[in-house]
């Protein structure tokens, strides 16, 4: 994150001797009057949270601890806007209009397509060819067949493929989005070849995820809300049904496993389906995200991802974020228990997309038997095992 410029004194604590520099020691007062003026949740008890990298705004102390513990320890990391003691997040220039450098005039249409009646809201699915086309000796059913079959088999989910834009990120896989007749934009990769299989945790692999969070930021720049959702995440209910509506939360994501608190930031996330509001903070998160990018060797942005949220970013920017439960929105790690609730399967604890298919499959079979079933059936469902899943790892 960059510095602002009357913010650079929280980088200058201690001289060349360790000591507590003048700079520091000013800026910290002047800090402390300012979060005093505000009295934000503290109701006139005169304590302010503390911004030190140990307390991370977690608890109210007095002044003159806070200044001991910022002293002592500094600031919280990337703590440059005063988020949590009344400070808001300076404004983010407007897009421009005119055609973008990188992406041209072609994603303002494709976006704004997509999001015909839904209040610059859409669906996010970025695919290769590898997702698309099956090798001549290879299952004749896709990734991709099986994600748009599931909203032909989902509850209430047809008509949200109007909202979806498809993001190709080379030739083969836009060629099948246009001739499905899809909502379809071609993401340029600048000589860098995504078409193949990316297996789980290979350089390709870290490098497209990177590609694909650097374009999410692009579109939440623009001022698009969006859920954004992996190939590999069945649609079996449509999810605005169960996603908040409360226009207050930032960013809904979904977890590998539940811990139960719906605010629990200790949560294993999953950032193959969540939903994102355009605004100043979650701008500011994703090009933190992106921004770390080059210091994260060998991590995948999503580990990336958890680190910031560990080193307490939601709190730093003020964000409402919610993990969602997997009784809804689960997975392969995780299985929901109640067919009557799941809204979203995802492949995820799975490292191949044969493995993907074939478990996938067995997936929609398993929801189409339950369909099947009467209304007052009392029958209780189980879930396939995920053998081909659990062999991908072996």
């Amino acid at each position: 994150m960059e510095v602002p410029g009357n913010r650079k004194w929280i980088n200058n604590r201690v001289d060349s001797h360790k000591n507590i520099t003048e700079e520091f020691e000013i800026g910290v007062d002047e800090f402390i009057k300012f979060a005093l003026e505000q009295d934000v949740n503290n109701i006139g008890r005169g304590d302010i949270r503390c911004p030190c990298k140990k307390c991370k705004c977690l608890k109210f102390e007095s002044p003159i601890t806070v200044k001991t513990h910022l002293c002592r320890k500094g600031f919280m990391i990337d703590y440059y806007h005063l988020t949590n003691h009344g400070e808001d997040i300076p404004p983010i220039p407007p897009v421009s209009t005119n055609v973008n450098e990188t992406y041209g005039d072609d994603l303002e249409k494709a976006l704004a397509k997509a999001t015909k009646g839904k209040n610059k809201t859409l669906i996010i699915a970025i695919v290769n060819k590898a997702y698309v086309e099956q090798d001549v000796e290879g299952d004749a059913i896709t990734m991709f067949d099986l994600f748009l079959s599931s909203f032909w088999l989902g509850e209430r989910t047809r008509s949200l493929i109007d909202n979806l834009l498809i993001v190709a990120v080379d030739q083969t896989a836009y060629d099948r989005c246009e001739f499905l007749r899809l909502n379809c934009y071609r993401l340029e990769t600048n000589g860098v070849d995504f078409g193949g299989e990316k297996f789980f945790m290979s350089q390709d692999f870290i490098k497209m995820m990177w590609r694909r969070t650097y374009f999410l930021l692009e579109v939440l720049k623009r001022g698009y809300n969006f859920i954004f959702t992996d190939i590999d995440v069945m649609w079996l209910r449509n999810p605005f049904e169960k996603l908040s509506k409360n226009e207050t939360e930032d960013l809904q994501i979904s977890t590998d496993r539940y811990l139960g608190d719906p605010w629990l930031q200790k949560q294993p996330i999953n950032t193959g389906f969540f939903l994102v509001r355009s605004n100043n903070k979650t701008v500011t998160l994703f090009e933190t995200w992106y921004g770390k990018k080059d210091n994260s060797t060998e991590k995948k942005e999503q580990d990336v991802l958890v680190d910031l949220i560990k080193s307490g970013i939601i709190g730093h920017l003020g964000l409402k974020v919610r993990f969602l439960d997997t009784l809804y929105f689960s997975g392969f790690c995780q299985d929901s228990k109640d067919f009557r609730a799941v809204t979203t399967v995802h492949a995820n604890c799975c490292r191949s997309i044969t493995a993907k298919i074939d478990d996938l499959k067995m997936t929609l079979y398993d929801w189409k038997k339950f369909r099947s079933l009467e209304v007052n059936s009392t029958t209780n469902f189980h879930w396939t095992s995920h053998e081909s899943c659990m062999e991908s790892w072996k």
